[in-house]
């Protein structure tokens, strides 16, 4: 099959969070398959330009935003070492900034998002064109290319070139819609037909850039089982009745993980590797991450780690109106990760209240994330909702068993350990609340004094196979019957 990838973002070039990890591995593992894949982003020049070591400008072209002809000029990488092509659409008004959607100078989206990614999504559409290259499937990935289907079975319906061709959207957080004042609605190049009140691209009187994803996709994915029937009900962010719509097209594929870059034994971050025959460097890595945060080297006290967006949905409120319990208990956490401000003071104010057994880091940093997957003993996810999450399958991997809310992703690839039988991978709690987070930790701090069923806990996550091989033939199935049909 001929498969256009196209997304927003696209690790190792850029990336904010999962959707980079999910865009720069599934196109690979799709490839091996004899798929001839081709993945395009933007160029976000202030970004990714360090990154691009060698590129190639292919084609040019103009794309209209309302009534003028925007340029664009997309740049073949040919440095990376993939079995995918990677383009790059570049554009300065729109990508020649810095940040990918917010404006770093303010804390705020870009005012133009919408005109931004509508131009993208049209420009996929005219360069393909010009490559004289038809998809058989357009796989694109949340709100900043739900236009893409929009415009594929609208103004492109009658386009020789896209006859044969079907969508397929995936949904990695339902939370993020692209809403945007639909006064600008014009500028999209779409029929006024589509904002009316209860149409496909309108939302309570906003434009919904995600809604006409779900609304013109031949299929729709979500990133985990369990999170694709919890968006059809409690989870829907007010687009559970489209879903539900289109229940018999929706379904969840779990994403993979890299395993090339995320284990333990060829990981190039780590000082000391490791594999499940042989663990003790995992206990070095712990005594290193200790140093480095300057927190005191307890042997017997259970290192929590967590690597995250510090925002309400990934549960920080439960560790700071429990952190006096948290505390109380035999254990020192590392946090990593920036996000919402206030969340940011109340964690340093705990920083500061308990020196000895807290330490954050405010910022992204690869290396340290890494190390914390490596040197923890437990990883932390209290998450609200979680659609996949990638870091409890890393952390499996790394032997860190994960304590996680039983929501979304992590109900689908954590199972909850039972002393009585040795079976199970990591702790899991049912009500997303303070009590329940701190019952789960007590049994891990427990678990964590019983060393010989501790090593078989650690052992029983690193056996687990996350790999991409699964989660890709999945992807292949649902193509096939697209393009069967």
């Amino acid at each position: 099959m001929r498969i256009l990838i196209t997304a927003s973002e696209m690790a190792p070039l850029v990336k904010t969070g999962g959707l980079g990890d999910v865009v720069g591995a599934l196109p690979d593992a799709l490839a091996v398959h004899g798929n001839d894949v081709i993945v395009v982003i933007p160029f976000y020049r202030a970004e990714i330009l360090h990154s691009v070591t060698t590129k190639r400008l292919r084609w040019e072209g103009t794309v209209p935003v309302g009534t003028e002809a925007k340029p664009y000029a997309a740049y073949e990488i040919v440095s990376l070492n993939t079995a995918f092509k990677t383009i790059l659409i570049d554009n300065n008004e729109y990508f020649g900034r810095a940040g990918l959607y917010v404006n770093p100078k303010t804390g705020q989206d870009f005012k133009d998002n919408d005109l931004r990614f509508s131009f993208f999504s049209k420009a996929v559409i005219e360069l393909v064109q010009r490559m004289n290259w038809q998809p058989d499937i357009f796989h694109v990935h949340d709100w900043q290319t739900s236009l893409i289907p929009a415009y594929l079975r609208t103004s492109q319906k009658v386009n020789r070139v896209f006859t044969e061709s079907k969508s397929v959207l995936t949904i990695h957080n339902l939370a993020y819609q692209g809403k945007f004042k639909k006064d600008r609605f014009s500028l999209l190049g779409l029929s006024e037909e589509l904002i009316r009140p209860t149409a496909s691209l309108e939302f309570y009187g906003e434009t919904n850039f995600l809604k006409g994803g779900i609304s013109f996709a031949d299929k729709i994915t979500t990133v985990s089982e369990t999170y694709a029937r919890e968006i059809q009900d409690s989870l829907g962010c007010g687009l559970e009745g489209v879903l539900r719509s289109r229940s018999k097209d929706l379904s969840g594929i779990v994403n993979g993980v890299d395993y090339s870059v995320w284990s333990p034994n060829i990981d190039k971050n780590l000082k000391f590797r490791y594999r499940d025959s042989n663990i003790s460097g995992k206990r070095k890595n712990k005594v290193e991450l200790l140093s480095d945060a300057n927190l005191p080297v307890r042997e017997d006290a259970l290192l929590v780690g967590m690597v995250s967006r510090l925002v309400e949905q990934k549960g920080l409120r439960l560790i700071i109106e429990g952190s006096k319990q948290l505390f109380a208990m035999n254990l020192q956490l590392i946090i990593l990760g920036s996000g919402d401000k206030q969340i940011e003071q109340d964690l340093l104010r705990l920083e500061k209240q308990y020196p000895d057994r807290f330490k954050l880091y405010l910022k992204f940093d690869e290396r340290l994330a890494h190390m914390i997957e490596a040197g923890a003993d437990i990883f932390l996810m209290p998450s609200l909702f979680e659609p996949c999450g990638l870091n409890q399958m890393y952390s499996l991997k790394y032997g860190t068993p994960p304590v996680v809310h039983r929501v979304g992703g992590l109900a689908d690839t954590v199972i909850d350990y039972d002393e009585i039988s040795g079976e199970g991978t990591g702790f899991v709690f049912e009500k997303f609340n303070v009590q329940s987070m701190i019952v789960a930790l007590a049994r891990a701090v427990t678990l964590f004094g019983k060393k010989r069923k501790w090593t078989k806990l650690i052992k029983n996550g690193m056996k687990q196979d996350f790999s991409w091989k699964t989660s890709a033939q999945k992807y292949i199935n649902l193509f096939e019957t697209l393009v069967t049909k």
